[in-house]
């Protein structure tokens, strides 16, 4: 396999250095739009395994792409042959990266899907464009070409999407409800507010009106943060509130797995809550550009969200300041023999390790295994397909295992 890695950020960063372990490609190119960035990326991997984060024996290179040039990024791929275009961008990039691939002739992974768009006249009621919408228009296009593009396989969604199809398959006749529930105990030293993932996406999915799914009503929406329910984490977590946040399982798994009722729901904490109120009271996760004056008092034109970015961290260096765990699941309740079943499907990361085997911290490393483990069942023909899918259109227990060879197991709990 030729991949063509589009993002170098933190979970670009780390797609690198858990893919540089793997044999199942022979040419790996890492492209950003800052080029030191991709370099950096491609140094790490390539000092062998000396560093913890294995080695690269010359297979990745770096190049510099812009993710909203179409045409740029098709002819990258054609210029290096690449079978498979893996987007670790941010959302905004997921269209022109999902067209080049499709004109390139080439296969299409991405870790979040095409950006939704609220009802303008019932934002908390009733659904706009959702998530994903411009991408399964373009479904027919990519089953005549004879390409696929898996969509949303990071970790959630990505693997929650395998353990709701692994529930279907295996542990349930019935299902009554699928949610996700994604909480964690990570805390950063000295910072009071310094979230662990980026700040674009988290402003995105958190303030966007959540989407629920229930099999006689379809596709709704809610206010953001709605239903909050406390639920207890695996591993030492513990008992975490979570709340309704929109969210790509919720459109894809009533796709293709039988629910009555399909949700997400993230464990953000109040001070985390309140401040992405205030963001929004503020008008501060505008993407909308506005006029502000430079240095020099010329005009410059950004978007209040994207100053909201460059004034915090990057997650991807937090590492070393946080500690704890992070975890990923799919809550299934149903029957299962005519009697009534409840288990947590999940997956936990402890940064500690993640720092110490791969230089990355837990969030983003969660998030960054998946697509890599997607890449290597592709490469090998366990998973096919033509089209556009979501992870539970394919086998589940082949991906499952996989990721437990990768030496990160994941964990069944029945539910009292």
């Amino acid at each position: 396999m030729r991949v063509l890695l589009v993002g170098a950020g933190g979970v670009g960063t780390a797609i690198t250095r858990i893919a540089a372990r793997r044999d199942f490609f022979d040419h790996f190119v890492v492209a950003d739009y800052d080029l030191a960035r991709a370099e950096a990326a491609v140094a790490a991997v390539d000092t062998g395994p000396g560093t913890g984060t294995g080695t690269g024996t010359g297979r990745f290179v770096a190049r510099r792409i812009d993710a909203s040039d179409e045409a740029a990024v098709a002819a990258l791929l054609r210029e290096e042959r690449c079978d498979v275009l893996l987007n670790a961008t941010d959302p905004r990039f997921v269209m022109p990266l999902f067209e080049a691939a499709l004109a390139a002739d080439s296969h299409y992974v991405d870790m979040a899907m095409s950006l939704s768009r609220p009802h303008p006249g019932r934002p908390h009621a009733q659904c706009g464009v959702k998530l994903g919408d411009e991408q399964f228009a373009r479904a027919g296009a990519w089953e005549k070409s004879g390409r696929l593009a898996l969509v949303g396989m990071g970790v959630e969604p990505g693997l929650s999407d395998v353990f709701a199809r692994y529930a279907a398959d295996e542990l349930f006749d019935e299902i009554e409800e699928i949610g996700i529930r994604d909480g964690a105990n990570l805390t950063v030293e000295g910072y009071d507010f310094a979230p662990s993932f980026n700040i674009w996406t988290t402003i995105e999915e958190c303030l966007n009106p959540p989407v629920v799914y229930e099999r006689d009503r379809g596709w709704f929406t809610t206010e953001p943060f709605s239903e909050p329910e406390v639920f207890d984490f695996p591993e030492g977590i513990g008992a975490v509130e979570c709340v309704n946040v929109e969210h790509e399982e919720v459109l894809l798994v009533p796709r293709w797995v039988e629910a009555g009722r399909v949700t997400f729901k993230y464990g953000l904490g109040e001070d985390f809550i309140a401040k992405l109120k205030t963001l929004h009271a503020l008008g501060l996760d505008s993407t909308e550009p506005v006029t502000v004056r430079g240095a020099d008092g010329a005009p410059v034109q950004i978007s209040p969200r994207d100053v909201v970015a460059a004034c915090l961290p990057d997650p991807a260096t937090l590492g070393e300041r946080m500690a704890g765990k992070t975890c990923a699941g799919t809550w299934v309740k149903g029957t299962k023999g005519g009697r009534p079943r409840e288990v947590y499907l999940y997956h936990v990361v402890d940064n500690q390790w993640s720092m110490r085997e791969y230089g990355s911290q837990a969030v983003v490393w969660q998030t960054a295994v998946n697509p890599v483990v997607a890449l290597e069942l592709l490469a090998g023909g366990v998973w096919a397909g033509a089209g556009v899918l979501g992870p539970e259109a394919l086998p589940p227990r082949p991906f499952l295992d996989l990721l437990t060879a990768y030496g990160s197991p994941w964990g069944v709990r029945e539910q009292a």
